[in-house]
């Protein structure tokens, strides 16, 4: 199963690399703008890079509560950017909350681990 955990750590880092590449695509001739929209890549990257820690220490209630509340983050940036394209089954709003909604589920598990 952590194997699988650790693939959608991984996936997290393919969105961030074709986010980086459309914004940059979409936005080259409005550095502010690209700026903006490279932070979000960036923001994807360090969200991945907590799963993918996260998904070896299983054992780490503490980063899987903050691998948990990014994911729900990133789940409401994604939902508001369908929203606001008009389109939630677009591929790229659809496939990020496909890609984020299992992280969310193995974070939390983690997080609520030993409880009683």
């Amino acid at each position: 199963m952590r194997k699988i955990d650790g693939l959608f750590g991984w996936l997290l880092v393919l969105s961030g690399v074709g986010h980086g590449f459309g914004a940059y695509k979409t936005y080259q001739a409005q550095p502010a703008t690209l700026l903006w929209a490279l932070s979000t890549s960036f923001a994807v990257f360090l969200l991945a890079a907590f799963n993918i820690v996260r998904a070896g220490r299983t054992h780490d209630r503490t980063l899987a509560w903050i691998s948990f509340a990014g994911c729900l983050v990133w789940i409401g940036f994604v939902i508001w950017f369908g929203v606001l394209i008009g389109n939630m089954l677009d591929f790229r709003a659809f496939l990020n909350l496909v890609i984020t909604v299992a992280p969310a589920g193995f974070s939390l598990r983690s997080a609520l681990a030993g409880r009683s």
